[in-house]
């Protein structure tokens, strides 16, 4: 089943065109990974998927419900009750975690479930608390935000997302604000995630995880996808000249 389908998705800002008709599917439990050079236009692509960022002409489709498409040279979007809808089928996870300041772990959590899905508060705590001990950090539910370290952040960060259960989680670079230590304990996490068919959009510079976790790799530069397919295709035998000079590049790092 296509949980996502993107066609033809147009950004700009200003006279800068950012994405240039983007087209491309998500399978459930598939693992989707998008590699690319700075300004490539990979998190503006996740931020109009994640409907943080309008389009300017293209369509969305989420789980066969039609999020926006275009009419006319623009683009019109769904009625906000069936955006609300469609929004609730995917989690996003942000590089900088995102996280309330003020609200303890557990309730950060919890806040969404009961607050926007109107889940019974007891049922939410229950299931907050088995996702922060799948987390290994169990420990850690009256803790603050600021008591933790950048990768328990991010840890709580991908609890949240999967506390209102949807169907697939969207990933903007979630290692870039962390250091090499605390990227591998969230590499792990996802890897974790992947093994239990959660379907995933993650943009990521990692190209070893990519490689090792993704179903399909999609590689963009200049706003536009440069190829995709596999990653023993786009990783290991990459058929266009772009795609050969930025992995050599990232290999020299």
């Amino acid at each position: 089943m296509v949980l996502l389908e993107i066609q033809n998705l147009k950004k700009s800002f200003g006279e800068l065109e950012v994405l240039k008709n983007i087209s491309l599917k998500v399978s459930e439990n598939e693992v989707v990974s998008i590699l690319g050079p700075s300004g490539s236009g990979k998190s503006t692509l996740l931020r109009c998927i994640s409907m943080l960022e309008t389009a300017d002409g293209g369509k969305m489709v989420y789980c066969g419900k039609t999020a926006a498409q275009e009419r006319d040279g623009s683009i019109i979007y769904a009625p906000k009750p069936e955006l609300k809808e469609i929004k609730s089928y995917f989690g996003l996870v942000f590089q900088n975690f995102n996280l309330f300041p003020h609200y303890s772990v557990l309730r950060n959590l919890m806040d969404a479930p009961v607050h926007v899905q109107k889940r019974p508060k007891a049922e939410v705590e229950k299931e907050a608390r088995e996702l922060l001990s799948k987390m290994g950090l169990a420990e850690k539910a009256d803790y603050y935000p600021y008591q933790l370290s950048g990768g328990q952040q991010q840890r709580v960060a991908i609890a949240r997302a999967l506390a209102m259960k949807p169907k697939m989680l969207f990933f903007d670079e979630p290692t870039s604000a962390l250091d090499p230590e605390l990227t591998a304990e969230i590499l792990k996490v996802l890897r974790a995630l992947a093994d239990e068919h959660m379907t995933m959009v993650i943009v990521t510079h990692e190209i070893g995880f990519a490689k090792s976790v993704s179903d399909k790799v999609i590689f963009m530069d200049g706003g536009v996808i440069v190829e995709q397919g596999s990653p023993k295709d786009v990783i290991d035998n990459p058929s266009n000249e772009r795609t050969r000079a930025f992995l050599k590049k990232m290999e020299e790092k």
